[in-house]
């Protein structure tokens, strides 16, 4: 059994300060226009753009979690006005609901809650600081493209090994995911796995379906790496896990009677232009989805406005349903 990424293993140095302690900002670290709150040390910053992870205990409070739950019930019973989650007869138990969903796409397109947890000014905090890391001349901007609020409940699949890039590219390997652990993420209920150091060379992994639907939930599957490289990331209730887009991670089924939640947000540098959908009359290299909005820093491209969330999220089918979701994909 590989090393367990977490506070007691030797891949201790990998979790950071939390944010009820910011601890000093190092001299090796200076603020800038984009940066906020800087908390990492340089040679913790250094350690992100080396293994392509990393986590934060603490840094979302017990009644930010709670907060947290509570939307996201509301957002399964249809409590906000989006065509896709309608709402639910009172007769029908709160467990019922969640047991219809695996994962909802964009919730901070309906949910002002989910819309702030993106812009959480500890998460943010971090990301103005390793998004671009590996860029020499980076100045700490920051936008967000996307949310993703997974339920997972007892027996709900995980998702096979994939690198994010593959389906958010950025020009600059700057995609970096902030997954916000809402239940202690455990082997036994599907924590995520990740391979150290898979993103160095920005590849992309050959992919095909995985064959196994009960453990997972039906998208592709990166092959052709050493899966026995990867390395399970145990964290509690409360942490963020920070990984790189290109980073090789997967998750497995939820083996316990209980949930696995989890809401975890993209980003990417501001500089960058993100090429996401193809966009008539317009090459490749031009193209850019202005489906955004900033968190750190300055948008330099502000001048081009932005696209207004249009108030529809998608709804992640799994198993035999994988490919005829009956919501509406963005």
């Amino acid at each position: 059994m590989p090393a367990t990424a977490t506070a007691t293993s030797p891949t201790q140095d990998r979790g950071l300060q939390p944010a009820s302690s910011p601890g000093p900002i190092s001299p090796g670290t200076p603020k800038t226009p984009g940066r906020v709150d800087p908390r990492l040390t340089p040679g913790q910053v250094r350690g992100f753009v080396d293994d392509g992870f990393c986590w934060a205990p603490g840094l979302i409070s017990q009644a930010e979690l709670a907060e947290l739950k509570a939307d996201m019930l509301k957002l399964a019973r249809g409590g906000y006005p989006c065509p896709q989650l309608k709402p639910a007869d009172s007769k029908v138990a709160d467990q019922e609901v969640l047991d219809g969903i695996l994962c909802i796409h964009q919730p901070h397109f309906v949910s002002p809650v989910m819309k702030r947890f993106c812009e959480h000014p500890a998460i943010v905090g971090i990301l103005s600081q390793i998004v671009g890391a590996h860029l020499a001349h980076w100045d700490g901007a920051v936008k967000c493209m996307q949310s993703m609020l997974f339920v997972k409940g007892p027996g709900k699949p995980g998702q096979a090994w994939h690198q994010d890039e593959q389906y958010i590219p950025t020009r600059d390997r700057s995609l970096c995911g902030a997954w916000i652990a809402m239940d202690d993420a455990t082997i036994a209920n599907g924590c995520l796995w990740v391979v150290p150091g898979s993103h160095r060379n920005g590849y992309f992994f050959e992919r095909r379906k995985p064959a196994d639907l009960e453990e997972y939930d039906g998208s592709d599957q990166c092959h052709g790496f050493d899966e026995a490289k990867g390395v399970p990331v145990e964290v509690p209730a409360g942490s963020v896990v920070f990984f790189n887009g290109y980073l090789l991670h997967k998750s497995l089924k939820n083996r316990t009677n209980g949930y696995r939640r989890v809401l975890v947000n993209h980003y990417m540098n501001s500089w960058s232009l993100l090429p996401w959908h193809a966009q008539e009359g317009k090459a490749i290299a031009q193209t850019d989805v202005r489906r955004v909005f900033q968190v750190a820093g300055t948008d330099p491209y502000a001048r081009l406005g932005t696209e207004l969330a249009p108030g529809e999220v998608y709804l992640r089918g799994w198993g035999k349903a994988w490919g005829s979701d009956v919501a509406k994909k963005l």
